[in-house]
């Protein structure tokens, strides 16, 4: 116990910051010498950042001074120096009221990092810089200031922005948020011991070994062999099929009537060096089909990959204009295949594929007798409006690059009449799930617009849209004045409480507001689960246009309301990857209306409460489009 006390005594003595003389002798640490005589040992940790950790961490931060007696009259002699005191004096000074208080004690850095860790259980060996300097600003009761949090959040979005490589040549996400400069040789959050160097292990240039150099130069061997290999075998391809062209149109014309008309999902195979199933996607059987603005070769028909399940299979015929040589790398894109390389599904074959000629050929007969169904249930999800208009795209205009579609937008939907146009693209993005543009939003809006609000006056007088195409992160840094016009006209047409619903695309990422100019209450929906604090240049907006619209409305008709507009972050279903923002928005809106509740709860709708959209429910979102296109004949 006596021991204890000693080591207790030695690790926790407070540092004497009076300018009294220094007394304090050489530390002994008797207990750890008594020790060490006995042959006892003390076992020390280091963590991934070379910082000492562990349960004997302080016992060695404090027996390291036994270690270096003869330089301590030199170290006491240097501190009692009147420069040095100066100094002292002066960091003394700069340090006694910082912004930003560290809260934990002799605990520092290494060692709460090493709690963090051990009490979530993390297989991780580090935490990022910003993530300890915010728990080591947390009291004992748990509170983080909002400053704190401020700079937090602020530097989770830098670093979704900002690589690696940026924080080592420059400065850290955490020096950004702070907007001070960084140290040489620390890292700010990390504590002592940790170095640009130990951090990012890269080290600075240094000349590499021998064996680094040879390690390098079979390397570059390997992949010129290897493009040697691939361009002998595109050589010996394209011979053959020269030499047996007269053969593969006579195979052609055979195999091609073995597949169905149109469009149809299908196995990728290739029988070289093994025969073997490399992928799935769609079979395009159609006559006089280009790829890439050139004939297919002899005895192949396009597909288009979507799912590659040989991350090493090579293209039958590699990709010229694209210099794709790997199938991996020809997802989403169409490539020839061997007609007897490729295997129809069954189930698409005996029921889908019949079904799509049928669609093509009453299409081509009477153009209004387009079969429509309901949407289907789950657990039995098939696309079906999806394939329909897919296949209506691929045998109108709408196949060749250039053409577009017109949808007109009435005054009563953003305020304005306008015309939306739709390209191919554009529906593309939607059949390949991929990342969404204005004009699919847009369209999904006059959805909303024509199938819950037109007719019905309670709907349409509580929920108005406003348009992105007029209020974006591009148009409110150039013409923020044209923007905040805009929005205030559009609030003043409230004669009720209106919830205005404006889906932002912040340049990379769409979220949703809803807006109610009376109450002067902002929804924040946001998919990522990002603060509205992370977009100023919108919030600014936002503020400016209710005050403007106050202003305007307390000179109509005199009211009492107070200077604050309130905020309010709803805790909606997050999307898990970089694409599904657009589609996110597009079911907010659509569960919104379909509440008919002018405030939104802070949880959210308790009928739509989930942690996450399934597929399933991004599905119906777009079948529900895919149906309007139909519908409103926008193809044919």
């Amino acid at each position: 116990m006596a021991s204890d006390q000693e080591n207790s005594q030695d690790a926790n003595a407070p540092d004497d910051t009076s300018e009294k003389e220094i007394t304090r002798g050489i530390t002994i640490m008797k207990s750890i010498i008594r020790d060490r005589d006995k042959a006892v040992t003390y076992n020390v940790n280091w963590n991934a950042d070379n910082q000492l950790i562990g349960s004997n961490a302080a016992k060695l931060a404090s027996y390291i001074g036994t270690l270096v007696q003869e330089e301590w009259v030199a170290f006491v002699a240097q501190r009692r120096d009147e420069n040095f005191k100066k100094v002292s004096a002066t960091n003394r000074e700069r340090a006694s009221n910082p912004t930003y208080v560290y809260k934990k004690g002799r605990l520092g850095y290494a060692r709460l990092e090493e709690k963090i860790l051990d009490e979530t259980k993390s297989d991780a060996t580090s935490l990022p810089p910003h993530v300890l300097w915010k728990e080591a600003r947390v009291g004992k009761d748990g509170t983080v200031r909002d400053d704190v949090q401020h700079i937090y959040d602020e530097c989770e979005t830098l670093s979704q922005s900002i690589s690696t490589a940026e924080d080592q040549e420059n400065r850290s996400v955490l020096s950004r948020a702070l907007n001070v400069p960084e140290y040489p040789g620390r890292v700010r959050g990390k504590g002592h011991g940790c170095t640009p160097t130990s951090l990012y292990k890269n080290p600075r240039r240094r000349n590499p070994s021998n064996q680094e150099v040879m390690e390098t130069l079979q390397a570059l061997q390997a992949q010129v062999l290897q493009l040697q290999k691939d361009n002998e075998r595109y050589r010996c391809m394209e011979k053959c099929s020269s030499q047996l062209k007269e053969t593969s149109e006579k195979a052609s014309i055979n195999c091609q009537n073995k597949f169905p008309e149109g469009i149809s999902s299908c196995q990728l195979y290739l029988s070289s060096p093994t025969y073997r199933l490399v992928g799935k996607g769609k079979v395009h059987n159609t006559s006089g089909d280009l790829l890439h603005h050139r004939p297919l070769p002899d005895g192949h028909l396009k597909v288009s990959v979507d799912v590659v399940l040989d991350k090493d299979a090579l293209l039958p015929i590699p990709d010229i204009v694209s210099e794709t040589t790997f199938l991996r790398d020809a997802i989403g894109s169409f490539v020839a295949w061997p007609l007897d390389l490729i295997f129809i599904d069954d189930e698409v074959f005996a029921q889908g594929s019949q079904q799509l000629s049928q669609k093509i050929g009453s299409r081509q007969k009477n153009k209004r007798d387009l079969p429509v169904t309901s949407l289907p249930k789950k657990g039995a999800f098939v696309p079906r409006y999806q394939i329909s208009l897919e296949t209506l795209v691929d045998s109108s205009d709408m196949a060749t690059a250039g053409a577009i579609r017109l949808l007109d937008m009435e005054e009563d939907i953003f305020g304005y009449s306008c015309t939306e146009t739709i390209g191919k693209e554009d529906l593309e993005h939607i059949f390949r799930h991929q990342e969404l543009g204005v004009g699919v939003i847009h369209t999904y809006i006059r959805f909303l617009y024509d199938n819950f609000m037109r007719g019905n006056d309670q709907l349409s007088n509580r929920f108005r849209f406003v348009s992105s195409s007029l209020v974006n992160k591009a148009l409110i840094c150039r013409e923020p004045d044209s923007c905040r016009e805009y929005l205030v006209k559009r609030f003043m047409a409230s004669s009720t409480n209106n919830l205005y619903l404006w889906p932002y695309n912040s340049g990379c990422h769409w979220l949703l507001l809803a807006i109610d100019p009376l109450k002067e209450v902002v929804y924040f929906l946001n998919s990522i689960d990002g603060e509205w604090t992370n977009y100023p240049d919108m919030k600014q907006l936002v503020d400016t246009s209710i005050k403007v619209f106050r202003s305007q409305i307390q000179a109509r008709v005199p009211r009492t309301k107070s200077s604050n507009i309130t905020w309010i972050k709803v805790q909606c279903p997050l999307q898990r990857n970089g694409i599904d923002c657009g589609y996110f928005v597009m079911r907010f809106m659509r569960e919104i209306i379909n509440m008919n509740q002018i405030e939104i709860p802070i949880t959210y709708f308790d009928e739509y409460k989930c942690a996450h959209y399934t597929r399933l429910q991004l599905e119906q979102i777009k079948e529900e489009l895919c149906q309007y296109f139909i519908e409103k004949r926008l193809i044919i």
